[in-house]
Parts: C-alpha cells; sequence; structure tokens
C-alpha cells in the first residue's frame, strides 16, 4: 500500500478531498404520522380545508449550505398541493375528494443549490362521512296476493353509500312504522308483511310503504353528520278467489197472470262474485220451492213458469237460488301422506280442517312452508267444475341446529400501516333456526387475536384502535372465531391475517463511514441491508452520489461491487488523473430501496488502492492488506501459524527426550598427565602434518587408561565432579627452526555403556559434563593458536 510521508501528510490530503466534496442534502424520516419530514406515509382527510398547512418538509445538507424544497406533480394530475421553497411549509390548494382519489402521488425534492435530491412520494386520502346514501335499482313496485301468510318477505330495497367505516354502513327504517301493515328488517333492508296482519283486495288495493335508508355517522370537518335518503315501496295487492257471490236488489218478486204461457219469463235475478279483481262466471240453480212448476236459467238467472196457470197448485211460491255448485268433493294435491283434509263433501259452504298423518315428515330445516292446493270438484253437475285454492302453512322452528361458518377458514389481506378501526374481514355463520334460537353472536379468541375486535353481530372483524402492525416483527397472524346461538350452541373457524408490507423502513449500511482497500483489477464491495419484510421493498439498489474526480469508479447498482473504470489499468494512469498522488479516495454513496415511495441513505467510503507489484515487494504487507477489510482471517492464519509452531515445538522436545532417554551416558573423565620427550623438529612437523589432515572428531582419541597412581580412584557411581587437570607444557622446538619446541597434548577419557543398578546419571549441565565441555574447548582453542603460529 502507498502511504504518504507521514501521518500528518495523509491527514491533510485527507481533509484536502474531503473539503473538496459537495454532498448531496438529504430529507429527514420522522416516521409514520409526522407532519414534518420527508412526507413518506403521509395520510390527509379528504375534508382538509383549502388554504390548509397540512405538512412541513424538513432536511439538511452535510456541509451545513442553506436548502430549498419543491413539489411536483405528473402532468396528467392535478397540482394539489404548494410549497414554501425556503421553509418547506406545505398547502392544500385544492379540494380532496376519496370517493374520486384516493391516493396523490408527488415528487419532492430538496437542493442545496448545487446537488438536487427528489423523491417520489405517495400522499393517502383518508375518508370523511360526506356521502348520502342512494337507493339503487328504483323504482320498487311489487304484485302481492291478498292472501299472502303474515310474516313472508315482499321485496328488498338496497341503498350504498360510498364512504368507509361507520360512514358507510346503511341501516333502514320505515318512516310510518305504526300505521303500517308492514315491518323492514334494518339491516338487510327485506320489507315483510307484518306478523298478525292481513291484505284485503276488496279494502285496499294498493299500499305505498317509505323506506328511509341512514349511514352510520362520521366526522365532516370536526362535527358528527349522519346522511339519510328515502325511497318509495308501491305494493299492488292481487285478488284471489275468496268472496262468494252476492246477489243484487234482493228480494226478488215476480208475478203469473191467468194468461201468462207456460215457458214464459216471470222474473231474472241477479248475482255478482264477491271477487272483483278476478271475477269467475256465475251459475244459477233452484233449491227448493219449485216443486217442478218453475225452472232457471243457469247462465241468464232468468225463472221462466212452466205451468199454465190453472194448474198451479198455490198461490203464492218461495224459491231459493243459489250457483250450481252447491255440491262438491275437496281433496289436497301436494306432498302425500303428510295432511289429509275433513270434511271431504261440502254442500254449498263448509269450514274445512287439514289434519297431520305423518310428524316425522315434517321438518322446519327442509321446509320452511309447506304448499298444498285445496281441489273443489261439484258432483251434481255435468260439467264437474272445479276450483282451487292454495294452502300455505307455516312451520314453527325449535332450536335443534347449531351455528355453521360458510367456510371453516377464513383469509385476510390488509397493510401493516392500516390504522386503528381498519375492517379486516367479514364472517358469517348461518344458523337454520328462526326467531331467537336463529341469531348468532360472534367472538374470537385465541393467541393471535389480540390486536383485533370483531362485531358481535354483523361478523365484521377490525383492528383495535390502538392496534400497531409490523409486518417485519409479525407478518401473520391466526386465531379462532366463534359463533354462538342463545341458547350456547357453537361451532368454529379460523381465520388467518397476512400483513401486506409497506416500504417503512430504509437501507442501511454497516457504518456510516467504512474503509476499503483496493487492488488494480479487483473489485471492492459495499452492501446495506433494508429491514421490510417484501420484494421489492428490500430489494436495494446502489449508486455513487459523490465523487471527485468523477470518472475513476464505477458500480454495480445491484451488487454494490466498486470497480475504476475500464480506462484506468495502472497507477500510472492514476498518477495523471490525480495531481496530488494520493490514493486514498473518499466516495459518497447511495443504497437505494424498490419501494413506493422510496427509501435511502449514503455513506462515506474511504478507499486505498495498491497494484500487485506493491504488494509481491512484501508478503507480509500483501497478506495484512489483503486481510485489512477481513481481520478475522487475518486472525485465523496467524492462529493456524502459531499452532504449526507449537506442534513442531512439542514433536521436537518430545524425539529429544526419548532419545537421551536410550543414549550411553558420559561418564566422569579420568585424566592421566604424562610427560613426553620432547621430539626432533622434523618429527614435529610430521606429526603437524598428519594431524592436518585428519578429521576434526580424530584430533583426540578417548582411551581407557590403565589405572595407576596418579589415577583418581573414585568409583564410577561417585558423583564428586573431577578436578580440572593442569596445564600441558609448552611445546619446545628445535633450535635450528628459530622456534621452541611444540608437544601434541593428549586426553585420555572412556566411553561406557549405561550400567543398571548404579547412582542416577548426572542432569544436562551438571557439574561433571560442564567440566568436559569447557576442557574440550580450552584444547581447540590452544590448538588454533598453535597452528596459526606454525603457519
Amino acid at each position: 500500500m502507498r502511504r504518504g510521508p507521514g501521518p500528518a501528510l495523509a491527514l491533510g490530503l485527507l481533509r484536502l478531498c474531503l473539503a473538496q466534496a459537495n454532498f448531496a442534502p438529504h430529507f429527514f424520516d420522522n416516521g409514520v404520522g409526522s407532519t414534518n419530514g420527508n412526507m413518506a406515509l403521509f395520510s390527509l382527510p379528504e375534508d382538509t380545508p383549502v388554504g390548509s398547512h397540512v405538512y412541513t418538509l424538513n432536511g439538511t445538507d452535510p456541509e451545513g449550505d442553506p436548502v430549498s424544497y419543491h413539489i411536483s406533480f405528473d402532468p396528467s394530475a392535478r397540482s394539489v398541493f404548494s410549497v414554501d421553497p425556503n421553509f418547506g411549509n406545505i398547502t392544500l390548494v385544492e379540494e380532496l375528494d376519496r370517493e374520486r382519489e384516493d391516493e396523490i402521488e408527488a415528487i419532492i425534492s430538496i437542493s442545496d443549490g448545487v446537488n438536487l435530491v427528489a423523491e417520489k412520494v405517495t400522499i393517502l386520502v383518508t375518508d370523511a362521512n360526506d356521502e348520502a346514501p342512494s337507493f339503487i335499482q328504483e323504482p320498487y313496485v311489487v304484485q302481492v296476493p291478498e292472501d299472502i301468510p303474515a310474516g313472508s318477505s315482499i321485496i328488498k330495497v338496497h341503498a350504498v353509500d360510498k364512504d368507509t367505516g361507520s360512514g358507510g354502513a346503511v341501516t333502514y327504517f320505515l318512516q310510518n312504522v305504526h300505521t303500517t301493515k308492514f315491518a323492514l328488517d334494518r339491516h338487510s333492508g327485506v320489507l315483510r308483511l307484518r306478523a298478525g296482519a292481513t291484505l284485503d283486495y276488496e279494502k285496499a288495493r294498493v299500499h305505498f310503504v317509505t323506506v328511509v335508508a341512514k349511514d352510520g355517522g362520521g366526522k365532516l370537518r370536526g362535527a358528527d353528520v349522519v346522511f339519510s335518503a328515502t325511497t318509495t315501496v308501491t305494493v299492488n295487492v292481487e285478488d284471489v278467489q275468496d268472496m262468494a257471490p252476492v246477489f243484487v236488489g234482493i228480494p226478488y218478486y215476480g208475478y203469473v197472470y191467468e194468461d201468462t204461457l207456460p215457458g214464459s219469463e216471470v222474473l231474472m235475478v241477479v248475482a255478482m262474485d264477491g271477487d272483483r279483481g278476478k271475477p269467475n262466471q256465475i251459475l244459477y240453480s233452484l233449491l227448493n220451492g219449485s216443486n217442478g212448476d218453475f225452472e232457471i236459467n243457469e247462465t241468464s238467472g232468468v225463472i221462466s213458469v212452466m205451468q199454465s196457470p190453472a194448474q198451479l197448485r198455490r198461490e203464492v211460491y218461495e224459491l231459493h237460488v243459489q250457483g250450481a255448485n252447491a255440491k262438491f268433493n275437496l281433496r289436497l294435491v301436494g306432498p302425500g301422506g303428510i295432511f289429509r283434509v275433513v270434511p271431504l263433501t261440502v254442500m254449498n259452504e263448509a269450514q274445512v280442517t287439514i289434519i297431520v298423518e305423518n310428524s316425522a315428515a315434517i321438518d322446519f330445516e327442509k321446509f320452511k312452508v309447506l304448499t298444498f292446493k285445496l281441489l273443489a270438484i261439484e258432483v251434481n253437475t255435468p260439467e264437474k267444475f272445479s276450483s282451487t285454492a292454495d294452502v300455505v302453512i307455516q312451520l314453527l322452528d325449535t332450536n335443534d341446529n347449531v351455528p355453521k361458518f360458510t367456510s371453516h377458514y377464513y383469509i385476510a389481506r390488509i397493510p401493516e400501516n392500516a390504522p386503528g378501526g381498519s375492517n379486516v374481514v367479514a364472517v358469517t355463520a348461518v344458523d337454520p333456526d328462526t326467531g331467537p334460537w336463529g341469531e348468532v353472536k360472534y367472538s374470537i379468541y385465541g393467541s393471535g387475536a389480540d390486536p383485533f375486535l370483531i362485531h358481535p353481530s354483523t361478523g365484521i372483524i377490525y383492528t383495535q384502535p390502538w392496534a400497531s402492525l409490523d409486518a417485519e416483527a409479525t407478518a401473520r397472524y391466526n386465531f379462532y372465531v366463534k359463533a354462538e346461538d342463545m341458547e350456547g350452541k357453537y361451532s368454529l373457524a379460523e381465520v388467518f391475517v397476512t400483513l401486506l408490507d409497506v416500504n417503512d423502513h430504509y437501507p442501511q449500511f454497516g457504518k456510516s463511514i467504512q474503509e476499503k482497500t483496493m487492488v488494480l483489477g479487483t473489485p471492492v464491495k459495499i452492501e446495506a441491508m433494508d429491514q421490510d419484510a417484501e420484494e421489492p421493498n428490500n430489494l436495494v439498489d446502489y449508486s455513487i452520489t459523490h465523487a471527485e474526480p468523477a470518472n475513476v469508479f464505477d458500480i454495480d447498482a445491484h451488487t454494490g461491487e466498486i470497480r475504476l473504470k475500464n480506462s484506468i489499468r495502472s497507477l500510472d494512469a492514476l498518477y495523471n488523473i490525480t495531481p496530488s498522488g494520493d490514493f486514498r479516495w473518499s466516495l459518497e454513496v447511495q443504497a437505494k430501496d424498490r419501494g413506493s415511495p422510496s427509501f435511502s441513505t449514503t455513506a462515506l467510503l474511504k478507499i486505498d488502492i495498491t497494484d500487485t507489484e506493491m504488494l509481491s515487494r512484501s508478503p507480509m504487507a500483501a497478506f495484512l492488506m489483503q486481510t485489512k477489510d477481513n481481520p478475522m482471517k487475518a486472525v485465523g492464519v496467524l492462529a493456524g501459524i502459531m499452532a504449526i509452531i507449537v506442534a513442531i515445538t512439542v514433536l521436537i522436545s518430545t524425539a529429544t527426550f526419548w532419545r537421551n532417554k536410550k543414549s550411553n551416558k558420559v561418564l566422569p573423565v579420568r585424566r592421566v598427565l604424562r610427560k613426553r620427550p620432547n621430539p626432533a623438529p622434523h618429527a614435529v612437523h610430521i606429526e603437524w602434518l598428519k594431524f592436518r589432515r585428519t578429521k576434526a572428531a580424530a584430533k583426540f582419541v578417548l582411551r581407557e587408561d590403565p589405572s595407576n597412581e596418579n589415577c583418581n580412584n573414585n568409583s564410577l557411581g561417585s558423583t564428586l565432579p573431577p578436578k580440572a587437570p593442569a596445564p600441558p607444557p609448552p611445546p619446545t622446538m628445535a633450535p635450528k627452526m628459530g622456534m621452541a619446541p611444540w608437544t601434541v597434548p593428549t586426553v585420555s577419557g572412556s566411553l561406557t555403556p549405561k550400567q543398571p543398578q548404579q547412582s542416577p546419571k548426572p542432569k544436562v549441565g551438571s557439574p561433571i559434563q560442564s567440566a568436559l565441555v569447557s576442557e574440550l574447548r580450552q584444547k581447540f582453542e590452544k590448538k588454533g593458536v598453535g597452528n596459526k603460529a606454525y603457519f
């Protein structure tokens, strides 16, 4: 690595580079619910007055330069906000309407005069209760037979409210509830005939019912408001055959004169069907009193005398006239084996009774209403006219069923930034029983149910007012919902709620200032982590936001790898574009996620640049350079080297120990000094030459001298050290050589094998071994001096 001449110079160059760099400004991120910062995750009620100050853009510049703020919109969209460039105050300039536009996209920017940073933000428009309910599928007109049973459904009205929450929940009411024959379900909008009420075509052929739809109320510009709408339901009553014929102009009187011929008309009776809407044909007949003297035309009602006046036996006849179907049989047409009718034959009119024959076949869950046809057929007429009547039997229910959910489990997905009180999912359970037994009450329980509530009657699950959901902490919840009737019969279903990830985290570098070492041809890598739970919110792109000069580095936007540009292949090329000669660079790098709105963060990166030639000059420097960004790698390599050294040391020590344990001992030297006669000069010279030819290991011959009077008589096992031998006498040289005679000293000693059952051998470094080594060293030194003097 190339360094400056000194730490002070390097620090000065670094400060110079940093002083030359002008880093980009950035917005503050103050989180959800804040009205100050970068406008991310900002929401605004739709009833906010125009001209209101709704937000304040706020940011800073790293160099402390003054910043200005701007806001812009897509050309095809409305410019809903304006901003004060100096203070960042954002003002609403156009009215909001959530039903028309529930999100507003804008581009906010901050500038220090040199650098401009822009971000795309989405402003959520929240609901206010500003919409009234509206009926659909109007007009409401229905045809109802007059014999419809009490409690039967007639028609269903439906109104919608574009608001959300309670402001969009519609309930229904009757305007004149006390003066009408009808009842209305406030939740479903189903209109029914009130219990105990009947319709009569002959009394009222049309009924007009006024229905009111109201929303659940809510806030509008700070006040509680409720909106409503009305509609009229027209109920046309249809006539059915339930009225007997009625004679007109009764009583009738007729006269027979003396000149009246047989077959002459005496009088005419007139009857009308009581069912005026759908009248049947009237047929006439004489019941009694005629005795054959009079007859009646069954269709016209004309009564004629059949005898001459002289043959008439009475002066006054009282005739009874009816319709011709006076006697008829009755029977039920429909599911057989359940009911029967009593009586079977009827004269004129009678009360009919329907009796249950098979009670096991009656099941309220299968048939809430049983419908039959009551058939009446004439007996004594050739035409055998017949008529039918509908018989509707309503079964009464008992609580013999358990509420059942429409599904065994419910799956819901909501954004993690959903405010408290937001609807999650609506569950539905059906109890086939009616009345109080069919009313279902909902509840939830389980470990995942804490952030949620359920409406006990509608089954709508919504978040707690205090709930703060976080997909990064808990992405999924599951719990149980219970549907229970009034007697405690219940069933369960499971609810799974998945939080949809919202981009509410920004990428983070490990350190705000990072140091890297780059070798020519090898990239360095930066990495930032985004804690959002899902893609693309947690996908990060990298860029270099500032560098001087700007034509040195390239960065891979996806991997974060930073390389030198292809045109720079040597340090000399760097010299050409770096006048200061400093190879330590400072870059401002940015990590930006792919969410909407997008978040970004910056970090300062310091890079040292070197090449492989500089690394090869010093292997240790190269190693440290390569492991600078990964210190644990260096620690691991050094630990490995130390372990190898320790292992080798242990092996050598162990081998030495065992070799010494098995080798022979060197016993104390027993020296005998003998006085040798001075050799002739030529003999000395020859002996020296022989000595020079021998190896250094053969200069001395160790041998066992026989014991004599000059020997030390200590035993071999003695531990006393021997006395140092006296120095040999100086050699004598021949007079003609001009030098004193010289004799070769001799050293005697013995090598004996290790003997058992003897005293312990001396330790290494004992006085015996030290004396032997010292003596040998002195002999070699003196021999060396003699050699120099001789030659």
